[in-house]
Formats: C-alpha cells, sequence, structure tokens
C-alpha cells in the first residue's frame, strides 16, 4: 500500500504550497478527477471562475472576493502544471514572464521614458506590444490582433475599437457617434421593411447598430458590458416585484392584458427606482 500524500511544508511561500498541492494532486497517489483533467476540458472551469470574480467585485465582500480570485489562481495553477507534464514551462515561469513584460511595456515608470497622461501611456503600451508581435511574427501584424474572438460580443467590439482608436481611427467625442448611431437604426429599420424579422440582413444591421452603441459607450467611458449587465439586473428586480405582486393578488402574470402588464411594470419600475427615506 502505497504512502498517503502529505500536507506541503508551512515553510513554503504560499504560492509554492500551492504549486506543491496541485503537483500531488495530478499524482499517482493524488486525485483521479484531477489526474483526467486536459487543458480542453478545464477551459470552460476557466472561465466560470472569471465571471464568479466578476461577482465577487459586484457583491462588495473583500473575503467573497479573495476566495474567488484564488479559484481563478488555482486555474492557472492547474493548467500551468499539465504544461510542466509535458516538458513545457512551470508555474514560476508564468510569473517570471509576465513580470518581464510588464517592466519592457512601463519604459515610463522602469526607464527614462517621459509619459505625462492616461492616454499617452495607453498608446504606449500599444506600441511596444505591436513592436513584440513584429518581432515574434517577422512581419507586420493587424493593430487588432490580441483580442480573443471569444469574448463577450459587446466587451469584444469594445476592444476592437479601442485599438482601432490607437491608430487615429474614430471620432473625436461621444456626441459625434451620435449620428452613426441614428444611421445604423435607420438602416436596421430599413431592412426590416425589405427583408423581415429574422433576415440576415436585418442580423447584419442589428450587428452594426450594437458595434456603433458600444463605441457611443466607450466615448462615454461606460463599461457596455456592465452597463448591460446592470440593465439584466434591473429588469430582473422588477420583473420579480410583478411575479410578487402576482402571487399575492392569486392572478398570474400569463393571465393578464398586454395593458395590465404595463401597469404592473411601471408600478415595480417607481418602487424599485424610488430611493428609500432617511
Amino acid at each position: 500500500m502505497s504512502e498517503r500524500p502529505t500536507a506541503p511544508s508551512a515553510d513554503l511561500h504560499p504560492f509554492d504550497q500551492i504549486v506543491e498541492v496541485m503537483r500531488t494532486l495530478r499524482s499517482e497517489e493524488g486525485c483521479p478527477w484531477d489526474r483526467e483533467q486536459t487543458l480542453e476540458s478545464l477551459k470552460s472551469y476557466c472561465l466560470e471562475e472569471c465571471y464568479e470574480v466578476l461577482d465577487a467585485i459586484d457583491a462588495g465582500d473583500p473575503n467573497n472576493h479573495r476566495d474567488e480570485l484564488g479559484d481563478l489562481l488555482l486555474q492557472i495553477i492547474f493548467q500551468s502544471q499539465i504544461r510542466w507534464e509535458e516538458g513545457a514551462f512551470e508555474a514560476s515561469d508564468v510569473c517570471r514572464a509576465i513580470t518581464e513584460k510588464m517592466l519592457r511595456r512601463h519604459p515610463h515608470v522602469f526607464a527614462d521614458h517621459q509619459i505625462n497622461s492616461p492616454e499617452a501611456a495607453h498608446r504606449s503600451w500599444e506600441t511596444i506590444k505591436a513592436e513584440e508581435r513584429l518581432k515574434k511574427a517577422g512581419q507586420p501584424t493587424s493593430a487588432l490582433e490580441g483580442v480573443p474572438r471569444n469574448l463577450p460580443a459587446l466587451l469584444r467590439a469594445q476592444r476592437l475599437s479601442q485599438k482601432a482608436s490607437v491608430q487615429g481611427f474614430d471620432w473625436q467625442d461621444a456626441r459625434s457617434v451620435l449620428p452613426k448611431v441614428r444611421e445604423e437604426w435607420d438602416e436596421l429599420s430599413e431592412a426590416l421593411e425589405l427583408f423581415g424579422a429574422g433576415s440576415q440582413r436585418a442580423t447584419e444591421e442589428l450587428g452594426d447598430l450594437l458595434f456603433a452603441m458600444t463605441n457611443l459607450a466607450r466615448h462615454l467611458d461606460i463599461d457596455a458590458e456592465a452597463a448591460l449587465r446592470g440593465a439584466g439586473d434591473r429588469f430582473t428586480e422588477r420583473f420579480t416585484a410583478m411575479e410578487g405582486v402576482a402571487a399575492t393578488e392569486g392572478r398570474p402574470l400569463a393571465a393578464r392584458s398586454p395593458e395590465e402588464l404595463e401597469q404592473l411594470w411601471e408600478r415595480a419600475k417607481a418602487e424599485k427606482d424610488t430611493p428609500p427615506k432617511s
């Protein structure tokens, strides 16, 4: 009978402790489930942990935030362990690589390059990043590279337009974006009239309208993804309040007329949007 693995020494740095724990879990004496995982199987867990970190930030509980960051860190350690087993790299190499990158991309902090504004710092970051891509690829690459296609669509749209703006392809301010939003709205209305709902043309025009809206959000210094998430939260809160009224009155929402539902909605909206009296 093999000897049971022991917990890592308390004398180790906390980072080294979790690396050692993961190495043990993946060993023959470790956990069958952990040994079975692959980089492919871990993708969904990594994404889920990212969203749980966002939820923890919104909840405002530092302890929960700490725990969720730990879960996300575990995913990084887990993937690094698999790569170590392949002979590619280990967790310490991940730390070393990101440290070197941060030093390299902040010459205005760690070298003698002068920068006086957040905008200039961002432009410098993108310029250095483009130079790194060029050196790595050996040929010019698009300024839009580096935006993952699997990002949530609104966030990806905002990131793409941010990168284009560094190249000077942008509107001057939020007010100048509004005509583009109106133009895309008119084109969507025309597509619906000519091709109908659900058509490919209507789909494309709706996408263009949403993309224009993300540009407006960026110029308003608003995170489009967070704004839409907030709208979803408000809708959930108001709709739940409507369901509560319906349950109290013993008459479900589905049995009510559109006019009654609108009245209930406005009532819930007014109640939820009214600040409590001090």
